[in-house]
């Protein structure tokens, strides 16, 4: 059955290293992929994917009517023959017109990742302090790419808070959605990948050499060897410490914060033990 499965997640929570995974799986070859070549499908806000199926220029219209018009273009792809695998940052919204951004697909793999380790690797991703990051994480009006003037071959993606992002794609009515947590890709890798991996209808022939092949180790070697694409320019390296760094990271003040903001969630996915406060990365 053709359609669409979304890799979702919030900014910085493990999208990147998942599609790697995710090319390695269903790449047959002996050596790993090349990390810019991570051709999985265009991510949901690329333009140039919306203006080929419209067949207009989205640029010449507002970021709300742009949005109205997405749910088209994915409704469009649904029809493909293939299953086809997106990456998207969006939040699980609804349009102007009362409907939801993404249309009918056959799934969403919602990739978690402790607000904690959000905050530090979010700041230094959009090249502002980690204050900075914790406040826009709670930010209900967050958005990327509001203008075209920071990311000209995107459009508007509407975050809201971390909060309200996770629970927009893991309680939205009807949608089949699996979730995985970055913290479950580290400790266990080979049960966390092995689920994703029957969730999106893929063999498991290659699962422990996928793992192997997209292991933080081989990202960080192909990048320093030659470079990646999608890393912004103001930032050293895209792939860094890759595990929990938070502690090293955040001031006890900062932590409160994004307990404060975030703690109902961040306690329904067990990064909160039962006093409130935050448990070992290896929970």
């Amino acid at each position: 059955m053709p359609g669409i499965y979304w890799l979702a997640s919030y900014p910085k929570s493990g999208n990147t290293w998942f599609r790697t995974f995710l090319r390695n799986l269903q790449n047959d070859g002996d050596q790993p992929v090349d990390i810019n070549d991570l051709a999985t499908g265009s991510i949901a806000s690329h333009r140039g994917w919306l203006d080929e199926v419209l067949g207009f220029d989205t640029a010449e219209l507002t970021p709300d009517e742009v949005e109205r018009l997405r749910p088209a273009v994915y409704r469009w792809a649904l029809r493909e023959r293939e299953i086809g695998y997106h990456k998207i940052h969006d939040a699980y919204t609804l349009t102007s017109d009362d409907e939801p951004l993404v249309s009918a697909p056959l799934g969403a793999l919602y990739i978690l990742r402790n607000p904690l380790d959000v905050a530090p690797s979010a700041a230094n991703h959009w090249h502002c302090s980690i204050d900075a990051a914790i406040a826009k994480m709670a930010d209900p009006e967050m958005a990327l790419a509001r203008s075209r003037k920071s990311l000209p071959s995107q459009v508007r993606q509407r975050l809201l808070t971390w909060s309200q992002h996770v629970l927009s794609w893991v309680d939205a009515p009807g949608l089949n959605c699996r979730v995985i947590r970055y913290e479950d890709m580290l400790h266990d890798p080979l049960s966390t990948f092995g689920l994703a991996t029957d969730f999106l209808q893929l063999p498991r022939n290659r699962l422990e050499t996928a793992i192997r092949f997209s292991d933080f180790r081989e990202l960080a070697r192909q990048e320093a060897e030659k470079g990646f694409r999608e890393r912004p320019q103001h930032t050293e390296r895209f792939f860094r410490a890759g595990g929990s760094t938070w502690r090293d990271k955040l001031t006890q003040e900062q932590v409160d914060r994004i307990v404060t903001d975030h703690g109902a969630v961040m306690r329904r996915f067990g990064y909160l033990d039962e006093n409130g406060d935050p448990v070992s990365e290896r929970t």
